[in-house]
């Protein structure tokens, strides 16, 4: 049995933006995140205008982190926590996973108070999904999330 065809559509009941208002958008969107293989990649290829910063518990930190992560809880971002960092790095953050937006509470923290960062979008579980390398107590054997 054939189904009937709808008139309506869910995708195309609000039009496609223009490419060039549809690049600027995604354009736009890449200022202010990444994910775990374009940074995995640029660290395989030694590339170093970055620092990650990990943003979860203390705990979690120890158990399972990216190698070289600084770790800066995101209740503990102020002044004084930061002062040792250099505003003209960049920052890529990063915490749990999707479902976690410790990140992105870091990630605003940090700019407030001038930083340039970026968002590891993803977190340590599509890192840890990818293959990435970790370091830790526990490490590969960590929980994917706290």
């Amino acid at each position: 049995m054939t189904q009937p065809t709808s008139r309506f559509s869910l995708v195309t009941e609000i039009p496609a933006a223009a490419p060039e208002q549809a690049y600027a958008h995604f354009a736009n969107k890449l200022a202010y995140e990444t994910d775990p293989a374009d940074v995995m990649l640029d660290l395989q290829r030694g590339q170093r205008s970055f620092v990650i910063i990990d943003s979860r518990s203390e705990k979690a930190f120890q158990e399972c982190h990216i190698p070289g992560a600084v770790h800066l809880p995101t209740r503990q971002i102020n002044e004084e926590s930061t002062r040792h960092l250099s505003k003209e790095q960049l920052f890529v953050v990063y915490c749990w996973g999707p479902a976690c937006n410790g990140a992105t509470r870091a990630c605003a923290k940090l700019s407030k108070l001038g930083f340039r960062v970026k968002e590891m979008i993803g977190g340590i579980e599509y890192w840890r999904k990818e293959g990435g390398p970790v370091e830790g107590t526990m490490g590969t054997e960590a929980p994917l999330y706290g």
